[in-house]
């Protein structure tokens, strides 16, 4: 079961944060952001705090800021974790929220981009986001999958993937060790066919890329490192 580092730095949600908008998509509450326009679409899976987070709000207006059209769906359906809930604690709260759900909602999506006219999808999940994104990386459902501090990710996970894949993965990470990622590694470097991009960020912890402190410079420098990355790796597989 996910330890306690699922659960540090939870953001303070803000219904109201980000400069997109929140409607009903593909049967989903999501925040939007970027021209409805593009024919380039990103998906953003949050972690277990949900689409309301200020971080990944950003991260998704910086995503539309080059061209796409960002979806941040609520897969939780406005019930993400709270670590002040005590009768509700993680191991109890994955129950009625597991990955499965997600990745049945997150296709749901993905239909309503392509209703749409959407020509190419690419989707990055973190964290607990992360598991729904490898299920749709199976498929020929989307162009790109990023995967950044994932949980719940296993090594027979990623011998199915067929979408090009980049896993981000933090040097202290008890849900997804470096040594895990490395595992990850060696299986995509045996799938010739499966273009991947494989990086351990040093010195930081799981969740880095979103459940950063605004104020500490270090951590907004290795966070935005990560989110080059990120969009590099769009660039290159869906633009």
């Amino acid at each position: 079961m996910s330890g306690p580092q699922c659960c540090e730095n939870p953001p303070t949600l803000s219904s109201s944060s980000g400069v997109g908008s929140v409607l009903e998509f593909g049967g989903l509450k999501t925040y939007v952001s970027g021209s409805s326009n593009s024919k380039h679409a990103i998906l953003l899976v949050s972690d277990i705090f949900g689409y309301e987070a200020p971080n990944l709000r950003k991260l998704a207006d910086k995503v539309a800021a080059v061209g796409y059209y960002v979806v941040v769906p609520d897969f939780l359906y406005g019930d993400p974790y709270n670590p002040e809930n005590t009768e509700k604690p993680l191991s109890v709260w994955i129950q009625s929220h597991g990955a499965d759900k997600g990745f049945e909602d997150a296709k749901q999506v993905v239909a309503a981009l392509k209703d749409k006219g959407i020509s190419a999808i690419g989707a990055a999940g973190f964290c607990w986001g992360a598991k729904v994104v490898v299920q749709l990386a199976k498929s020929d459902d989307i162009q790109a999958a990023v995967l950044l501090h994932p949980s719940f990710v296993t090594v027979d996970d990623i011998k199915e993937v067929k979408a090009p894949i980049a896993i981000l993965g933090a040097e202290i990470d008890k849900m997804s060790p470096p040594e895990l990622i490395k595992q990850f590694e060696e299986i995509l470097s045996s799938k010739p066919e499966v273009d991947n991009f494989v990086k351990i960020y040093p010195g930081v912890a799981h969740g880095w890329t979103v459940r950063y402190n605004v104020e500490d410079k270090k951590a907004v420098e290795s966070a935005e490192e990560a989110h080059r990355d990120m969009l590099e790796w769009f660039t290159k597989h869906v633009k």
